[in-house]
């Protein structure tokens, strides 16, 4: 289904169930949040208590500020406001205190069986002078969006603003994960924020056990002792921040663990740029390129790669409460933006009805640079390449009339395909690709057959216009064997910034995967149906025949089987034809036998 504005989505269901998660009487419906406010009021001044208990957003607080010296706030989402005229004294501190557990090396305390968090400021002297009292919710059916996700027992790590209801959703997918889904869960609770205070859990876990860690710092001990003695299928922990923990957490995954966390960030480019962080999503070092990948890419020599594989495969950036965007493949986000891409996730968003959308929006192409060289458009001004300085463009002219001569030596005489290569007065107007670019891409043969890139663009209805002006280049195509010989050719294109495709020989298939490399048409994880047109000299049922024969044994039998296979005898200019197609789906063949019975038998990889 698409949308009016182009954007491609289809409905789900609520995936979300009714949980009950009490024994006594904690039954709630996919959505409603249980909370124990009453508790949490109960530990504040009798005044503010009969403030807010008359307050009409009682229901929606989020937190109670207490600094000494000031007057008390409530804040409410979206807006806060003071509860008493007066300021506040240590007397309403001290009050607060003792109705509180005693805090732990965090200065986070919490109220018996509840899921209340109150955080402490203190002073130099390390007397507490003001306290924030945030309101713990459990809100059940939170998870609906992401309901598919935790049930592939990948691992999967949350993203968001403090605030935005990150350990709200790990409380309760750790107890869909123990309750509906019956695995050993065991919770991580350094803070105590999760399964709350005390050492009973608060009831909003379900089945799911909780291990509670005695100094922040010892997280990561405990991360390893929960997996060396309690034998668990599934991992949650809350607030991953340090080097160790990071580390910890690869050591459970690489167990077969699932695990289940939160990170600070609000998105996975955040966790990229942290050093602390960034093995959580595979690391990131600094990778030396060869000169032939570097041209390849059309990248400097030094690049940033990814590491190692994530952690956790998937990621949730939690933008809004009902708005989150889903990385289905963190490899996939985390190569794509160290490449200077834009990634292209899932963004899930809930209604009140908790029918759950998923939408995949294309990415917004990067904002154009000043056009430059009067006015022209294209790769260069996209943004993937730089022009060179004038100075740089002046000392090379020298040199164009030489390879003025080599362009006219891989090129034959003017035939029909001449009427695109225009001057760069006559060119008409480009529009934007898919990827930033300016279509039609104008490039540079050298030593490429004339006969078969006409065919290729032809056949193809590629974006492509094949052009005689180096300057006017977006790109260079050349044949290996002679580009390696031509330094003066390798040196101007650095000097102009043009990016050279090279390909191994003068072939259809050779031609034809160098454009759509070119395109970023040419994913291999995606393969598109083979346009058996190409590879033809007369279009005959004959020749198509023969290619549908060689079609279908490459993709029945020699890939999905691993086993060779022979074709029907054929003339050998059809053989050739063949060959060229398995050459496509880089396979190797043969010929053999003896005519007129010769024929192709094709191996497997």
């Amino acid at each position: 289904m698409v949308s009016p504005n182009g954007t491609n989505f289809f409905e789900q269901s609520d995936l979300s169930t009714p949980a009950s998660v009490s024994p006594e009487t904690m039954t709630q419906a996919p959505g409603q949040p249980s909370s124990d406010l009453p508790k949490l009021l109960a530990i504040l001044p009798v005044e503010l208590q009969q403030r807010l208990d008359q307050h009409p957003q009682r229901d929606k607080l989020v937190e109670v500020v207490l600094d000494l010296g000031r007057r008390p706030e409530a804040r409410f989402p979206g807006k806060a406001e003071y509860l008493s005229d007066l300021p506040v004294s240590l007397e309403d501190i001290d009050h607060c205190l003792a109705r509180i557990s005693s805090f732990s090396g965090d200065n986070r305390a919490g109220i018996e069986r509840t899921l209340h968090r109150i955080s402490a400021i203190r002073n130099r002297s390390g007397d507490v002078i003001g306290l924030t009292c945030r309101v713990g919710r459990a809100i059940f059916g939170t998870i609906g969006m992401i309901r598919d996700l935790v049930e592939t027992g990948q691992s999967i790590l949350l993203l968001g603003r403090p605030g935005v209801g990150k350990t709200t959703a790990l409380r309760e997918i750790a107890r869909v994960l123990a309750d509906d889904l019956e695995k050993r869960v065991v919770i991580i609770d350094t803070s105590n924020e999760i399964a709350g205070d005390g050492d009973i859990p608060h009831p909003a876990i379900g089945r799911a056990r909780r291990m509670q860690v005695a100094r922040p710092e010892l997280q990561h001990q405990v991360m390893i002792e929960a997996v060396e003695n309690h034998m668990p299928e599934v991992i949650v922990i809350d607030e991953i921040g340090t080097e160790l923990e990071a580390l910890a957490a690869r050591t459970i995954a690489e167990r077969g663990v699932q695990l289940v966390g939160t990170a600070h960030g609000n998105q996975i480019a955040n966790l990229i740029k942290n050093p602390t962080l960034s093995d959580l999503v595979g690391g990131i070092q600094s990778v030396t390129l060869g000169d032939d990948e570097a041209r390849r890419r059309g990248s400097q020599k030094t690049v940033l790669e990814r590491k190692a594989p994530p952690t956790f495969e998937i990621a949730v950036e939690m933008l809004e409460r009902e708005r989150w965007v889903v990385h289905e493949n963190v490899a996939d986000t985390v190569d794509q933006l160290l490449r200077g891409r834009q990634p292209n996730p899932q963004i899930r968003t809930v209604s009140e009805g908790g029918k759950v959308t998923i939408t995949r929006e294309l990415s917004r192409p990067e904002p154009e640079s000043p056009p430059s060289r009067g006015g022209r458009a294209g790769w260069r001004s996209s943004g993937q390449m730089v022009p060179p300085p004038p100075q740089a463009r002046r000392e090379a002219t020298r040199e164009e009339s030489y390879f003025e001569q080599l362009l006219n030596e891989s090129l034959p005489p003017r035939s029909r395909l001449d009427q695109s290569l225009l001057e760069e007065g006559d060119r008409p107007e480009r529009i934007p690709g898919p990827n930033g670019e300016e279509l039609p891409l104008y490039i540079y043969p050298y030593a490429v057959s004339r006969q078969h890139l006409e065919q290729v663009i032809q056949t193809l209805n590629l974006p492509v216009v094949p052009t005689k002006d180096l300057d006017g280049a977006d790109a260079i195509l050349a044949l290996r064997s002679h580009i390696k010989n031509h330094a003066k050719l390798r040196h101007l294109a650095r000097s102009r910034h043009i990016p050279i495709h090279i390909i191994k020989s003068n072939t259809v298939p050779q031609i034809a995967r160098g454009l759509r490399r070119m395109l970023n048409m040419d994913d291999p994880s995606n393969p598109e149906a083979v346009d058996l047109r190409l590879f033809t000299q007369k279009g005959s049922d004959d020749e198509l025949d023969a290619l549908e024969e060689a079609r279908l044994a490459v993709e029945q039998i020699v890939l999905p089987k691993g086993q060779p296979v022979e074709l029907l005898p054929r003339s050998a200019a059809v053989r050739k034809m063949q060959h060229e197609l398995v050459e496509h789906y880089h396979l190797k063949s043969t010929s053999f036998g003896e005519e007129p019975n010769r024929r192709l038998r094709i191996y497997p990889a």
